[in-house]
């Protein structure tokens, strides 16, 4: 399972270690995934997703999956996440 979140595209970074001696060692900064169930309104259904909590304050702050998947690009969501997208964009085209 790759360390890269489903809806921002947030993935490991590198950086160094720095000692009081100002030694440095090669390390990663690991983004903070979560696995999470989130629902959609307009398809009334529920999508677990692995996304980092910056994503799930970006979810939350937009309004829920449909509002943050209508403005997501497409270039930073996952396989599964543009299938979801899709389906999305599909029901509120019917329903309109």
């Amino acid at each position: 399972m790759s360390r890269v979140c489903e809806l921002s595209g947030k993935g490991p970074m590198s950086g160094n270690n720095v000692s009081h001696a100002n030694n440095k060692t090669r390390r990663r900064f690991l983004p903070n995934l979560t696995d999470v169930t989130l629902g959609s309104d307009i398809l009334n259904r529920s999508f677990k997703l692995r996304i980092s909590n910056h994503a799930l304050r970006s979810v939350d702050h937009r309004g829920g999956l449909d509002a943050f998947m209508a403005k997501a690009k497409d270039v930073e969501l996952s396989d599964k996440a543009l299938k979801i997208k899709k389906e999305i964009v599909k029901a509120q085209a019917a329903q309109a």
